[in-house]
């Protein structure tokens, strides 16, 4: 996002970035979905995942927005939230109970964040607090749409039983086929390269002089660097795609699982940072420092913690799945039974 910024392609109302954003998810999305010759899943949850895409849609502007204007290292404190807003969904749609040591685990991540923000390279300065402000929101909202993509993919019958009846509807019954992961993929990927297109089609062509090719000039980026850019930023968001779908479908702890993760990728952003900008762009926030160090490695532990008690609780569960149901014990008599008897 920085290298977008630097270089005049992250003007926030055309969304540029975004359109390839999306590019590589749906490209080789649908290429998978051939291949694996799966077919395409059913309508009605074709328009489920397309409902989630707009609302992802939604989401990543506001983040990826946010991130242009409040700086990475803002940006990488407020978004270790997905992690918890993403275990609070879950408790609330999926029911799911969580073992006292993953809470530790996501506490421990979303504190060794936090700890950024005693350091001095944080940014101040006009533009910041909205910046905060849309980062804030579309966590929230990120975190929301890791728990609906579950849903669409993986949730059991009986816990699709427990849900509230508008729930269901919206995102399929019990009795509803599940999505895979190259469905999913291909399907949200389509749905939100098609609506950027759209966007890009209506309001940023007419405008594209002076919203991108006047910004582009005065950064010195000629269109061979401009395609650069955002074909890798297109091919980074495909990576992180696949993975974010696989963790969804096939990690033990599902959605909270891949919101633990995403701390761990917040971390990893100052390291990246640090590497290629720090003395290049920007200024000290750029760059690592001692308190980054100490969240890097709180954060690691944290989401080790978390790893090690999600698989206790699946090892807990499929022990129960194996186990025997206990067989009814009789009842005994009472004794004014035995007096009637004689």
């Amino acid at each position: 996002m920085t290298l977008c910024k630097d270089a005049g392609l992250a003007d926030p109302n055309c969304q540029l970035y975004m359109l390839f954003y999306y590019l590589g998810p749906a490209s080789v999305g649908l290429l998978m979905l051939n291949q694996a010759h799966e077919g395409l899943p059913s309508w009605p949850m074709i328009l489920r995942a397309a409902s989630i895409t707009l609302f992802d849609i939604a989401a990543q502007a506001l983040n990826y927005t946010g991130a242009a204007l409040a700086g990475p290292t803002i940006f990488a404190i407020v978004y270790s939230s997905v992690t918890v807003w993403t275990a609070v969904f879950s408790r609330i749609l999926l029911k799911r109970h969580l073992l006292p040591g993953q809470w530790i685990g996501i506490v421990i991540v979303f504190s060794g964040l936090a700890l950024t923000a005693t350091d001095n390279s944080v940014q101040v300065g006009s533009g910041v607090s909205h910046g905060l402000l849309l980062v804030t929101i579309g966590s929230a909202m990120h975190g929301l749409t890791y728990v609906m993509c579950e849903i669409v993919m993986v949730v059991p019958d009986h816990i699709m039983s427990d849900m509230p009846r508008w729930l269901q509807m919206l995102m399929g019954d019990k009795n509803t086929q599940r999505l895979s992961v190259v469905q999913n993929t291909a399907v949200q990927g389509f749905f939100a390269m098609s609506s950027l297109l759209v966007w890009q089609l209506v309001y940023t062509l007419p405008r594209m002089d002076e919203f991108i090719l006047e910004p582009m000039h005065e950064a010195g980026t000629s269109y061979s660097k401009a395609a650069v850019i955002l074909g890798s930023f297109a091919l980074a968001n495909l990576v992180h795609a696949l993975s974010y779908f696989f963790t969804l479908r096939h990690f033990p702890g599902g959605a909270t699982s891949a919101g633990v993760m995403k701390g761990l990728q917040a971390v990893l952003v100052f390291v990246v940072t640090a590497y290629f900008y720090c003395g290049v762009t920007g200024g000290s926030e750029m760059c690592f420092s001692p308190t980054k160090f100490s969240s890097l490695v709180t954060v690691v532990g944290g989401v080790a913690l978390f790893g090690v008690y999600t698989e206790k609780q699946h090892r807990l569960e499929r022990q129960r799945q194996q186990s025997p149901p206990p067989q009814p014990q009789p009842q005994q008599q009472s004794i004014q039974e035995r007096v009637d008897k004689v």
